[in-house]
């Protein structure tokens, strides 16, 4: 086998890794939000207002420090759950405006 058919392999190797990872992350996003969309029924429910500052700042010092831990870049952690939390809000907003 050439070198460059061994990293072929090597290559498909680490692909195929990546395609089980973004499917890992798709659930794991699908279920995230299936628990902050009750949240925001919750939130609607009781009139409570649809982001929490204290929450997502914790959050994001939590999310940081486990990116660290990771070995993840922390300013990458921060945008993706700033994203996250935007969407989420997003989200709790239209649950209070058709409640």
């Amino acid at each position: 086998m050439s070198d460059a058919e061994r990293a072929a392999e090597v290559l498909k190797g680490h692909r195929e890794s990546i395609d089980r990872l973004d499917a890992i992350l798709v659930y794991t996003l699908g279920e995230r939000f299936k628990h902050t969309q009750a949240v925001g029924v919750l939130k609607a429910q009781h009139d409570l207002p649809p982001s929490d500052p204290s929450r997502e700042a914790s959050q994001i010092a939590r999310l940081e420090d486990l990116a660290k831990r990771a070995d993840l870049d922390p300013e990458f952690a921060k945008k993706f759950l700033n994203f996250i939390i935007a969407e989420v809000i997003q989200h709790h907003k239209t649950h209070q405006e058709n409640s």
